[in-house]
């Protein structure tokens, strides 16, 4: 998908995802080396990019196992060719039929995943009514507080693990737990802490199990965070951090990465002054950049989004993006952009000159690259077009 290649960026329709490659690539060999160094596969979670191009450059070099969120997702990495997929949200049994079609058009092997007898009972009910078969990894709470259960809930676990064995439509495959309270963690202390825990507690429901006499091969963690926190992964087969790809302000808010790490930004044009709200109008509103706010539990100063010269990512002093309507967004300078003096003002006016082109660094990148249906690959300083890399959109499958 290349027929924007070497436009330059100023002849854009805005607002437009821009995608530094450069930058992308040096995030993802980063990660492999981290995976190898601790002796674990890397299954890279694709939810944040949803392309198969990005999926490319994550599993250079590896298995090209990943992992997803989406009936969509599965369905769009199979078709190109990635057919070890992990579906790593509770599976639900009206979601078996689209999976098994991913499994038997595209020869894709899916890993699903539960927290209770009866998701695993209804889903191999269905399963074995369609002549499916699937692995299922049992999800773990090592903190997160979202779904899983408990490491040491011997109980639970083997009462799980035997249902998925005399289903026969289900393979346990192993356990899988997700420190998203990660995201919440205030400093890199705190992050590895977490990190260990989430390993340790993984390792332990994965113990319990064999201890049971239940065959266990995989012991999956995974987030950006701790993946990079973390200081001893043994026990652990496999990781699988997302946001890492592109990475963004709200990782970049707690020393995850720095903002020169940061692959991903949104192309918005200069459409209007208002001297009386002392505000620049871009033409990327809330649909275009999500009105998440992440970064800001850990630093003040982001609003919605840093501003960046089109050229680079490098952001401009004071300038952000502190106000967002559907299609409009609102740039201020300095404090609450109110109380600056006529000389900000006219700076600002100056810098961004109606008309003109600028980036926007994203809080959350999953949540601002979601709506999108292509990425515009850009290299560095240099404000052409090299490659459009297309993307999953939605939930259901094509």
């Amino acid at each position: 998908m290349t027929p924007l290649a070497h436009t330059a960026l100023a002849e854009l329709t805005t607002p437009a995802l821009l995608l530094d490659r450069t930058v992308l690539e040096r995030n993802c060999d980063a990660m492999a080396q981290r995976a190898a160094r601790h002796g674990v596969a890397l299954r890279p979670h694709l939810k944040t990019s949803k392309s198969a191009e990005v999926a490319r450059v994550a599993t250079r070099g590896h298995s090209g196992a990943i992992t997803v969120s989406t009936v969509a997702e599965a369905d769009y990495f199979a078709r190109y060719g990635f057919l070890d997929l992990t579906y790593a949200v509770g599976i639900s049994a009206s979601k078996v039929d689209a999976l098994h079609r991913v499994q038997r058009l595209h020869g894709a092997r899916v890993n699903l995943l539960a927290d209770c007898v009866e998701a695993v009972r209804a889903v191999a009910a269905r399963a074995r009514a369609l002549g499916a078969s699937f692995g299922l990894l049992i999800e773990i709470d090592t903190g997160g507080g979202r779904g899983g259960v408990a490491p040491d809930d011997e109980e639970a676990l083997r009462a799980i693990a035997a249902e998925v064995q005399r289903s026969g439509s289900l393979t346990l495959a192993g356990v899988l737990t997700h420190a998203g309270h990660s995201y919440h963690a205030d400093g890199l202390e705190s992050i590895r802490a977490i990190a260990e825990a989430e390993r340790a507690g993984a390792v332990r429901a994965a113990e319990c199990l064999r201890a049971a006499g239940f065959t266990v091969d995989v012991v999956s963690v995974g987030a950006t965070p701790t993946a990079v926190c973390a200081e001893r992964l043994d026990g652990v087969t496999e990781m699988r951090p997302g946001v890492y790809t592109f990475f963004d302000l709200d990782q970049a808010a707690r020393g995850i990465c720095g903002i020169e790490d940061i692959a991903l930004s949104v192309l918005a044009t200069v459409i209007g002054h208002n001297p009386r709200s002392r505000r620049v109008l871009i033409d990327a509103g809330a649909l275009a950049l999500s009105k998440d706010e992440s970064a800001a539990e850990f630093r003040d100063g982001l609003g919605f989004g840093l501003v960046c010269r089109v050229d680079g990512t490098a952001p401009l002093p004071g300038l952000r993006v502190a106000e967002l309507h559907q299609e409009h967004g609102l740039v201020a300078s300095g404090g609450d952009g109110h109380g600056d003096s006529d000389d900000d003002l006219r700076a600002m006016f100056e810098a961004l000159p109606i008309g003109s082109r600028v980036r926007i660094l994203p809080h959350h990148a999953c949540m601002t690259a979601a709506p999108y249906d292509r990425y515009h690959v850009v290299q560095g300083t240099d404000a052409s077009v090299h490659a459009v890399w297309g993307k999953a959109l939605g939930w259901r499958p094509a």
